[in-house]
């Protein structure tokens, strides 16, 4: 038996960083896919899948991702069966990430900027030269 599920999509909100008794990270988030369908107004459809993930991965999700970050899931679906305190009983599907991967760049730190502080330093731009003083002669072109 198999048991595998990929995804790529948006975080729909902030991680939820939570630890368990023996101090285990786990992060929640619910993921944002296109279902690549369109309903009958010809807006794409999308599915919001919950995902959990845990240990030093929670850790890096809750850390580096926020709402409308671009990742990729790797992992396996479960169903997690609950009893609730009025005595029914409940089941919620999600995806167990056994690997998250971060799929746009990092954004730049928007705080130095603000401080007055030169975060990209570009170098001077070096004026063209004038390329019509050039002697060339026969020998020298190739062809």
């Amino acid at each position: 038996m198999l048991n595998r599920i990929v995804l790529t999509g948006r975080l729909t909100k902030d991680t939820e960083l939570r630890r368990t008794l023996n101090d285990t990270a786990v992060a929640s988030f619910t993921l944002a896919v296109n279902d690549g369908f369109k309903d009958t107004e010809g807006n794409p459809t999308t599915t919001f899948i919950d995902v959990t993930v845990f240990d030093k991965q929670a850790d890096n999700v809750a850390k580096y991702c926020r709402k409308g970050s671009l990742v990729g899931v790797d992992g396996r679906i479960h169903q997690r069966r609950f009893e609730r305190k009025d005595g029914t009983k409940g089941s919620v599907i999600e995806v167990i990430a056994s690997q998250v991967t971060f799929l746009e760049p990092k954004e730049k730190d928007e705080s130095a900027a603000s401080q007055g502080y030169v975060t990209d330093i570009q170098p001077p731009v070096e004026e063209s030269k004038n390329l019509d003083a050039i002697d060339v002669t026969d020998d020298d072109l190739p062809f």
